[in-house]
């Protein structure tokens, strides 16, 4: 039943938010719906945990935030959860990356993003999800604690970049192509699913009382460790045939109509 869902968690881009990037219409109503009900709703994205916040500055307090593909877990303003990647490993991924051409590398650390790019179009596809971004003219003098690297090629990088970096850092790393032009490379043991494992520790609540919407390749492990895992109608085709449901695309709201069905009737 799914009366007794007590967690949710959406992707952002190609799920919750239409192509125009927007939250739905009624997003706020069925977001005190939920709330009221004591239903824990989430942000599960790529996105950085400040571009998240700003997104929802006015319930920020009252939600938790899976952000970068779950490298960061915050809520309320505290870190519940992270997994960092030493600096040395970074610094190899960087090197290997700046060898493909067409690429553009975001190093994302807990304070801020940081790349060394100054090309128009790059920065204002970058600017789209990293809204704490330090233009740095070297990535390996960067002093933070880094959860993800990042990787932007206009290109497509399921085709021109996984091809070439999984074979190099899939057993040492979590490679995930993200978006159709974005590429994270993780911890081993981060995801969203990883996220989500640790906030049904926290929180208490199970598999069979966790929700979730995804469209992209970086949210297998999310639908996977909840029950009511529904793939937007827009998902790629792998996503489809793993979630359990079925729900109708990002611009037609699909996330808040499967909510009002399924929890709020």
């Amino acid at each position: 039943m799914t009366s007794s869902i007590k967690f949710i968690a959406t992707d952002m881009d190609g799920t919750l938010l239409n192509d125009d990037k927007n939250l739905p219409t009624d997003f706020y109503d069925v977001f005190d719906a939920l709330h009221t009900k004591d239903v824990l709703f989430s942000a599960a994205s790529g996105r950085q945990y400040q571009s998240l916040v700003n997104t929802f500055e006015p319930i920020k307090d009252k939600m938790v935030f899976i952000a970068e593909n779950g490298t960061l877990v915050m809520y309320q303003g505290k870190e519940l959860y992270s997994s960092t990647i030493p600096t040395s490993e970074i610094h190899a991924i960087i090197t290997r990356v700046k060898a493909i051409d067409n690429s553009f590398i975001v190093l994302c650390g807990k304070n801020s993003a940081y790349t060394e790019t100054t090309d128009t179009q790059a920065l204002e596809e970058i600017n789209k999800y990293y809204h704490n971004l330090e233009i740095v003219s070297d990535l390996f003098v960067v002093d933070d604690e880094f959860i993800k690297i990042a990787v932007l090629n206009f290109n497509g990088t399921e085709q021109h970049i996984y091809p070439i970096i999984s074979p190099l850092y899939s057993q040492t790393h979590q490679v995930v192509v993200s978006a159709k032009i974005w590429l994270d490379v993780m911890h081993k043991t981060a995801s969203k699913g990883a996220a989500i494992k640790e906030l049904q520790r926290i929180f208490n609540f199970t598999f069979e009382e966790s929700m979730s919407f995804g469209d992209f390749l970086n949210d297998v492990e999310m639908l996977k460790e909840t029950y009511f895992s529904y793939a937007m109608d827009n998902a790629h085709p792998e996503i489809k045939q793993l979630a359990r449901f079925h729900a109708p695309s990002n611009n037609d709201q699909g996330v808040m109509t499967v909510i009002k069905e399924k929890i709020l009737k």
